[in-house]
């Protein structure tokens, strides 16, 4: 049996959960989330936990049940805390503003390039170089967070570009040997 996947999901007080066969709808106090799971994986709540089960022991009902019982911790996560992921610029002259829902980049192009959000997202921006990405949905958000990083992904060279907060980048060495071969 799968280690994640036979642990209960604890719903906290003043989260309401629906399920209608395979849909699962979590209501909490930051918003609603509902989600179609496979037909096969069974989802019952008892005593105020959800319980996640699977019929078979073949390959993709293991793999499905896990995954079924993540997804739907994520989703009691996002209704009463959220997910945030935090983004940082780095480079001469690189800032970033948000002007109504949406973020303006200026980050080493000719021009500024705008952002728009999708719906459920909310993006700050701290400073000039700290961006803030938050939401209820756990998927959203880091595909958020990194279509934001896509737009300028750090340089192998300088390190100039979009990082996520505290990402460590391995920075390739110049042209070392340009000048010890030019005497001779």
């Amino acid at each position: 049996m799968s280690r994640i996947g036979r642990m209960p999901v604890t719903v906290p007080a003043g989260v309401k959960v629906k399920i209608k066969g395979s849909e699962v709808t979590v209501e909490g106090s930051k918003g609603k989330l509902t989600r179609e799971f496979h037909p096969d994986i069974n989802i019952k709540e008892e005593s105020g936990k959800l319980i996640v089960s699977r019929p078979t022991d073949n390959r993709q009902h293991r793999a499905l049940h896990g995954l079924s019982r993540s997804l739907l911790a994520n989703m009691v996560d996002g209704v009463t805390k959220g997910f945030e992921k935090n983004l940082e610029l780095s480079g001469v002259g690189y800032r970033a503003q948000k002007t109504g829902d949406k973020l303006t980049l200026q980050i080493g192009y000719s021009h500024p390039v705008e952002f728009d959000p999708p719906k459920g997202i909310d993006i700050t921006v701290d400073g000039n170089t700290k961006i803030r990405v938050a939401g209820i949905d756990k998927e959203l958000v880091g595909e958020t967070a990194a279509e934001i990083r896509r737009i300028r992904i750090p340089d192998a060279y300088k390190g100039k570009g979009v990082k996520y907060a505290g990402e460590k980048l391995r920075l390739k060495p110049g042209k070392a040997g340009k000048t010890a071969t030019k005497g001779k």
